[in-house]
C-alpha cells in the first residue's frame, strides 16, 4: 500500500495517457511438435520442454511480508525447476508512470501489483494478459468481489485481487475506550477531544485527505462521479455531497491541527508523538500505531469502525491492490503459476496473519476474533471503491481532489469549490 502512503491509497503522479497507445498483445503458446516415426516403424514422440526463465514480480511498497516474499519464492521455484523468481519492489509515487512505460517495452516485468483505483487504466488498454481461464482456480466467488470487478474489462478478467484493507479510527485509549454511535456523534466527539486538549487533534486531518472524506460524502447520499449515459457525471456539488463536505471542513477547522496543506502518508507519527488523539488508516497501521518508540508513547490505540450516518459502519473506502500478468511477458505461463500461488490460501493466509485482509473471503478468520480483527471486519464489510472509469487513475494523477481539498481545510466555500472541481473531474472522466 496507497503510496509514501499504505497500500490502496495509492496516488499516482501522472496520468495514463501514454497507456492508451498500447495495443492489444495477442500471446499464443508454442505447438509441440510431432516428430514422424522411423523407417523401423517405432513411435518416437517429443514432449515439449516446460517453461523455464527468471520471472520478474514487482510489488509495491512494503506492505508484503518478508515470510510472504520467502513463500513466494521458495514454493515457486520448487514447482518450476530450472526457473528462478526475483522479486522487484517499487515505489507507489510515480507508478503509474512506470507501469505505463514498462508494461509497453521489450524488457516488460512479468507479474505487477497495482493499487485498486489505478486498475482500470491498465485493464482497459490491452496491458495486461486476460486471466479468465484463471478465474475459477484463483479462487472465483471466493475473491473479493469489489476487487473483482475492479480487475475486471468488458467482461473480461485482467487482474486479481492481492490484498485489502479497510479503514479504521486508531483512539487513544487513555481518552477514547468506547466507540461513537453514529458519524454525527464522531464528529462531536473529536471537536470535543480538540476543544479540551489544546494543541492535539481530537481527529488527525490533513488538508490533502480526500480518502478519509470520503465516506462523509457517501453516508450522506452523495458520490464522487455515476456514470451517464456514454460519460461520467460528477457529483461532488449534488446537496448530498455538500453536507458530507461540509462535515469534513467542519473536522479540519475545528478537530484537527494537521497541516492544512499536509498529506495523510503517515498518521501514526503524530499519534506516537501524543499529537493526534485520534487517526484513520486503513487496518495495516496497527503494527504501527501499537509499537511507537517515543518518549511518553501512547499505549496500544482503542481501534473501532468509522460509524455510519445511522450507526453500523460508514462505507469507508477499500484500499489494496490487484496483481496482474504483463500482456508482454515473456514467461506467461510461469507469471500465471506465480500468481496461483499468491492467492493460495497459504500465502493469503500470511497476509491475514499480518493484519491485511486477504484476497479471498473464506479467509477473513485469518485476521484473528480480537476487537481490532472485529473491526476491520465490519469496515471491510461496507467498504466502497472509486468510480471504476478507465480514466479514474488521471483524476488521481491529476490532484485535483488535493487541491480541492486543501482549499476546504483553509476555509474556502464548499459549494464553489465543488462546482469547480466537478469541472475537472468531468473534463477528466469524459475526455
Amino acid at each position: 500500500m496507497d503510496s509514501g502512503a499504505p497500500a490502496g491509497d495509492h496516488t499516482p503522479t501522472k496520468g495514463n495517457t501514454a497507456m492508451r497507445k498500447l495495443g492489444i498483445v495477442a500471446l499464443g503458446a508454442a505447438a509441440a511438435l510431432a516428430l514422424a516415426g522411423c523407417a523401423s516403424g517405432g513411435d518416437a514422440a517429443s514432449e515439449a520442454e516446460p517453461e523455464t526463465g527468471d520471472l520478474r514480480v514487482w510489488l509495491v511498497g512494503a506492505d508484503t511480508p518478508q515470510d510472504a516474499r520467502d513463500y513466494l519464492v521458495e514454493t515457486f521455484e520448487a514447482e518450476n525447476p530450472g526457473s528462478t523468481l526475483t522479486i522487484e519492489e517499487q515505489s507507489w509515487d510515480g507508478l503509474v508512470d512506470k507501469l505505463t512505460t514498462s508494461l509497453s517495452s521489450s524488457d516488460s516485468p512479468d507479474l505487477v501489483e497495482f493499487g485498486n483505483t489505478q486498475a482500470p487504466a491498465f485493464t482497459s488498454v490491452g496491458a495486461l494478459l486476460d486471466i479468465s481461464d484463471e478465474y475459477e482456480a484463483l479462487g472465483g466467488d471466493d475473491l473479493l468481489p469489489g476487487f473483482v470487478e475492479a480487475g475486471s474489462y468488458d467482461g473480461a478478467f485482467y487482474a486479481a485481487p492481492l490484498y485489502a484493507g479497510a479503514r479504521v479510527v486508531f483512539a487513544d485509549p487513555a481518552y477514547v475506550s468506547e466507540a461513537p454511535a453514529t458519524l454525527a456523534d464522531y464528529v462531536a466527539q473529536a471537536k470535543e477531544l480538540a476543544a479540551d486538549n489544546d494543541g492535539k487533534s481530537g481527529i488527525y486531518f490533513a488538508g490533502q485527505d480526500w480518502y478519509n472524506a470520503l465516506p462523509f460524502i457517501w453516508e450522506a447520499g452523495g458520490e464522487v462521479a455515476v456514470p451517464e449515459g456514454d460519460g461520467w457525471d460528477a457529483q461532488l456539488s449534488s446537496p448530498e455531497s455538500i453536507e458530507g463536505l461540509e462535515m469534513v471542513q467542519d473536522l479540519m477547522l475545528n478537530a484537527s491541527v494537521a497541516p492544512k496543506d499536509g498529506d495523510n502518508a503517515e498518521p501514526w507519527t503524530p499519534y506516537c508523538e501524543g499529537d493526534a488523539i485520534q487517526f484513520s488508516s486503513p487496518n495495516w497501521a496497527l503494527g504501527l500505531a501499537s509499537g511507537c518508540e517515543t518518549e511518553n508513547a501512547p499505549a496500544a490505540p482503542f481501534v473501532y469502525a468509522l460509524p455510519g450516518a445511522d450507526g453500523g459502519a460508514a462505507q469507508a473506502f477499500a484500499g489494496g491492490s490487484n496483481i496482474g500478468v504483463s500482456a508482454k511477458s515473456e514467461y506467461p505461463e510461469l507469471a500465471k503459476s506465480a500468481l496461483a500461488i499468491i492467492l493460495s490460501d497459504e500465502f493469503q493466509t500470511i497476509y491475514g496473519e499480518n493484519g491485511l485482509i486477504p484476497a479471498k473471503q473464506s479467509l477473513a478468520s485469518t485476521l484473528g476474533d480480537s476487537p481490532e480483527a472485529q473491526a476491520f471486519t465490519a469496515a471491510a464489510g461496507s467498504a466502497k471503491l472509486t468510480p471504476a472509469s478507465p480514466n479514474w487513475a488521471e483524476v488521481e494523477a491529476s490532484r485535483v481532489l488535493e487541491d480541492f481539498f486543501v482549499k476546504i481545510a483553509q476555509g474556502g466555500d464548499v459549494a464553489e469549490l465543488a462546482a469547480e472541481v466537478d469541472e475537472k473531474i468531468e473534463d477528466i472522466l469524459n475526455g
